[in-house]
């Protein structure tokens, strides 16, 4: 009898007789295996653990339409469903099959996976650390104009980051004439490139941002070689079980819950946050960034809500400084980029054409204005605009904003 491969599957995985194997053997022996490791019947932990992360994802889906999401359209709507499905994604990449004590760094964000305020100019990695444990970090810059590690406080279970608990950027380790670097995590001082992992550290985030003209986040054939080891070798862990799957998944829902919050302009928003639409404060440090959780601490920022009519543009002016990179990114309310494969969404140095005397004009527009230096809404009347400026070296002149009809901006 001939038997292609997907015949073969499907009749092993339905027990179907093959040679001297019989159906009736081989679930007798199932069936025998089971009993003798069965314990307290089907209602597992981990079984629990499901039900959690379901009546999770319900409750935040369901709490879209409390007043406080300020929710009033399908596509608003959808865009919040996105948001919860890009942080469950990174939930399950991160923290369903992460192992402190044999971590791994992840991707971050991609054009895919987009939460926290992504950058299209950046490439960042996320792993599990344990803060009684010593690691070595090895890598290379791969060319990037910023390579920085950050410990994130609280983290270990999935929670949202509590705060910064140490950093170190480029500035601060050695690196080889061919970019290559290695780094130790942990508790206790080490003679040089050292990361300190104090109380409560329970990850690491990097940043390795590129000013160039095609968005680093685009290129798929771009790599960065990184890695992360544990000085001391473990045991292999235990079989995967109930119990620990139970712990993974519950670690899941924890991020879902404590990273999907309604996002509002209270009084306890940061200094470079501006209140008003389509006007930018000036850009600043704001000192309770070390509190903030996955906050990189040597940018400089100026955010606002920009809000547009229908044929109207937001013109925004000013001067580059002199410093190791700056940008411009329209996010949707959850912190999520715009389309950056498609349309130009976002602008760096390299990418914007400056005037004549220096200055920079960028127009934020649901059309094509005919000019340079346009970011697309993709004919939203609502967003973000986030500015970055990294390690600044001269002050950075104020951001001045006006809106106008786009069918005027060629002319102004």
């Amino acid at each position: 009898m001939n038997m292609d491969r997907r015949d073969f599957l499907k009749t092993t995985a339905l027990g179907s007789s093959l040679g001297a194997v019989t159906t009736a053997g081989l679930l007798a022996d199932v069936a025998g295996a089971a009993h003798h490791e069965a314990s307290g019947g089907m209602a597992g932990e981990s079984q629990k653990a499901f039900a959690e992360l379901r009546e999770a994802i319900a409750e935040i889906d369901a709490g879209f339409s409390d007043p406080a999401w300020r929710i009033t359209t399908p596509n608003d709507l959808a865009d919040a469903r996105s948001s919860l499905l890009h942080s469950l994604q990174h939930g399950l990449e991160v923290f369903l099959t992460g192992d402190a004590a044999r971590p791994n760094f992840k991707r971050f964000v991609t054009p895919e996976k987009k939460l926290l305020g992504d950058n299209p100019d950046a490439i960042y990695f996320h792993a599990l650390v344990d803060a009684n444990r010593d690691y070595r970090i090895r890598g290379n810059t791969a060319g990037a104009t910023y390579t920085s590690f950050t410990v994130e406080l609280g983290t270990g279970d999935g929670t949202m980051s509590t705060g910064t608990g140490a950093t170190l950027n480029d500035t601060e380790f050695e690196i080889a004439p061919d970019g290559s670097f290695e780094i130790i995590a942990s508790p206790t001082p080490k003679p040089k490139n050292w990361l300190r992992l104090p109380e409560g550290s329970g990850s690491l985030s990097t940043r390795h941002y590129y000013e160039r003209e095609v968005s680093v986040a685009t290129d798929r054939l771009h790599h960065i070689p990184l890695m992360i080891e544990p000085l001391e070798e473990s045991a292999p862990p235990p079989r995967a079980g109930d119990a620990s799957l139970a712990r993974a998944v519950r670690r899941v829902t924890t991020f879902l819950r404590t990273s999907i919050q309604p996002i509002g302009m209270s009084d306890a928003m940061p200094s470079y946050v501006s209140r008003i639409p389509n006007q930018l404060p000036a850009p600043k440090i704001d000192a309770n960034e070390v509190n903030t959780g996955f906050a990189a601490v040597d940018n400089v920022y100026s955010m606002a809500p920009f809000l547009l009519e229908p044929g109207q543009a937001l013109v925004m002016r000013g001067r580059f400084p002199k410093c190791r990179f700056a940008n411009v990114v329209l996010w949707n309310r959850y912190l999520q980029t715009l389309d950056y494969r498609h349309r130009r969404t976002s602008l760096n140095r390299k990418q914007t054409v400056l005037e004549s005397d220096g200055d920079f004009r960028i127009v934020i527009a649901g059309i094509d204005p005919g000019v340079p230096n346009w970011l697309d809404t993709e004919g939203r009347p609502f967003g973000m605009i986030f500015w970055r400026f990294l390690m600044s070296e001269e002050d950075i002149e104020p951001l001045t904003t006006q809106v106008m009809p786009i069918a005027e901006v060629a002319r102004a």
